[in-house]
């Protein structure tokens, strides 16, 4: 492997309390259940969402409701980068990794800043592709700009679809931060501290052996 890839939430920041949040309080705005609408969400895009539960009303002005909230959490809410993320990050060649997020882009940023998270130079947001997570172009979109073949690039998962996303696009794909493996990983690491000398030994050392 050459070039490594990484989701955002899940991944090397743990956002499940703020999106839990900023979905509860956008489900109050329409007097739907939070529960429900959470569950949707967590394997929708926004747009999707609005579709399932919430037909009836205007899907720009249920997403741009959204939008605020989410621009609100980023600065108020509390962010925690996943143990071994800083350090992960920063020991890896500059040009040789970059992110790829349902989020959008000014929002990662928010919250790196928030984490002290280094931020690369290249970031696949949710406006940048046609298709979101688990369609294969968010992935493939990523290698294309870093100038990378599919088969070189190592993505580093935490959910389902991103896990679907990454194989579609042909490339190894290692889950984080999970007590049992996704579906379909080619290996799994209960947590990103666990994964993170096996990354480094990929991406920095491609034609030797990761550590044991």
């Amino acid at each position: 492997m050459k070039y490594v890839l990484f989701d955002v939430d899940g991944t090397l920041i743990d956002a499940v309390s703020n999106q839990r949040r900023v979905w509860a309080t956008w489900a109050q705005r329409y007097e739907l259940d939070p529960d429900e609408v959470y569950r949707v969400a967590l394997r929708t895009r926004p747009l999707e969402t609005f579709a399932q539960v919430a037909a009836d009303r205007d899907a720009r002005e249920c997403l741009a409701v959204l939008h605020e909230l989410e621009d609100e959490d980023v600065r108020s809410g509390v962010y925690t980068a996943f143990d071994g993320a800083s350090e992960l990050l920063r020991d890896l060649p500059p040009g040789a990794w970059a992110l790829v997020t349902s989020n959008y882009e000014h929002r990662v940023r928010g919250r790196f800043l928030r984490t002290g998270l280094p931020v690369p130079d290249l970031i696949v947001d949710a406006p940048a592709v046609e298709e979101g997570k688990p369609s294969p172009m968010p992935y493939l979109r990523a290698a294309a700009r870093l100038g990378a073949e599919p088969g070189h690039c190592l993505v580093i998962e935490d959910a389902p679809s991103g896990v679907r996303s990454g194989l579609r696009a042909g490339m190894t794909v290692w889950g984080v931060n999970a007590p049992d493996p996704v579906e379909g990983v080619h290996r799994h690491f209960v947590s990103l501290r666990e994964a993170a000398p096996h990354i480094l030994a990929r991406i920095t050392n491609p034609e030797g052996t990761a550590p044991v």
